[in-house]
C-alpha cells in the first residue's frame, strides 16, 4: 500500500477544480511525494478537468465529481469529507489553478505535527513579493476582508483571511460540522468563525502569493457585497451570541 506520510502524518491534498483544464495536470503532478492521497473535485466543470486530472502523472489521484457547480466551498467539503473517510492526519487545500507553491506545504503541516495548531493558513502578506505580485484591486480587497474578518471570526492575530492555501487535523474537520458550511465565495470567512466557536488553535503560515498571466478572480463587487458581506454578518452575530451564552 502507497504510504510516505509526512512527520508521522497521514496528508491529504484536495484539490478543488472549476474549468482548469489547463492548469489541473500541472497542479496534481506539483504535490510533494510525501502526500498520501490527492483528491480533486471536478465542480461540475463544462470542459476537460476531470480527464486531464485522471491523466496525470502521479499516483494515488482519485477524482471526484460534482453533477454541476456547487461552490468552491462546497468542493472543498467534499474533499474533506472524503479525506476523513480516508482515514488521514491532515488535509490541505491546493487549488487547482496553480496559484499555490507546493514547497510551502511543508510549512503549513508543521504546526499540525508539533502540536501547535488544529488549522493552519497561508498569509501571502508576510512575504514582500506580495505587493508587485498580487493586482492592485485583489490587494485593496483583500486587506479589507482581512480587517473585517479579525472582527467577525475573533481571530484577531490573522490576517489574508482569502488566501485558500490552507492545513487542517482531522480534529479541526470533525468539530466544524462541514455539512453546514457555506458553499461559495465567503468560505474561508464562515470557515474561521467556525473553528473559533469551536475553540481551535489557528495559525498564519508565510506563503508566497502566485499570480501567472491567466490568473482570473472569481471575486468581484457582487461577490464581495453579498455572499461575503452576509458571511460577515452572520459569523459577528453568532459570535456575539455565542458569547452572550458563555456569560449567561
Amino acid at each position: 500500500m502507497f504510504r510516505s506520510m509526512y512527520r508521522g502524518l497521514r496528508v491529504a491534498v484536495v484539490i478543488p477544480a472549476f474549468n482548469e483544464v489547463g492548469a489541473v495536470a500541472t497542479t496534481v503532478t506539483s504535490v510533494p511525494d510525501f502526500v498520501d492521497h490527492v483528491i480533486v473535485v471536478d465542480d461540475g466543470s463544462h470542459d476537460e478537468t476531470a480527464r486531464v486530472a485522471a491523466s496525470a502523472d502521479r499516483g494515488q489521484v482519485e477524482i471526484v465529481c460534482h453533477g454541476a457547480n456547487r461552490g468552491v466551498g462546497a468542493a472543498i467539503v467534499t474533499g474533506y469529507r472524503r479525506a476523513l473517510d480516508l482515514g488521514v492526519d491532515a488535509a490541505a487545500v491546493m487549488a487547482g489553478d496553480g496559484q499555490m507553491d507546493p514547497s510551502d506545504l511543508p510549512s503549513l503541516l508543521d504546526p499540525l505535527a508539533d502540536h501547535e495548531a488544529d488549522y493552519t493558513k497561508g498569509n501571502r502578506f508576510r512575504s514582500r513579493a506580495v505587493w508587485r505580485e498580487m493586482p492592485p484591486a485583489r490587494l485593496a480587497g483583500n486587506i479589507a476582508l482581512s480587517c473585517l474578518t479579525k472582527v467577525t471570526s475573533g481571530y484577531w492575530h490573522l490576517f489574508d483571511s482569502q488566501c485558500g492555501y490552507t492545513a487542517a487535523s482531522r480534529r479541526a474537520l470533525l468539530a466544524v460540522e462541514l455539512e453546514k458550511m457555506f458553499p461559495r465565495y465567503g468560505y474561508p470567512n464562515d470557515l474561521l468563525a467556525r473553528l473559533h466557536s469551536a475553540g481551535l488553535r489557528v495559525v498564519d503560515v508565510p506563503v508566497q502569493p502566485i499570480y501567472g498571466e491567466t490568473w482570473r478572480s472569481g471575486i468581484s463587487v457582487g461577490t464581495v457585497i453579498y455572499p461575503i458581506s452576509f458571511v460577515l454578518l452572520r459569523s459577528w452575530a453568532q459570535r456575539l451570541t455565542n458569547s452572550w451564552r458563555e456569560s449567561a
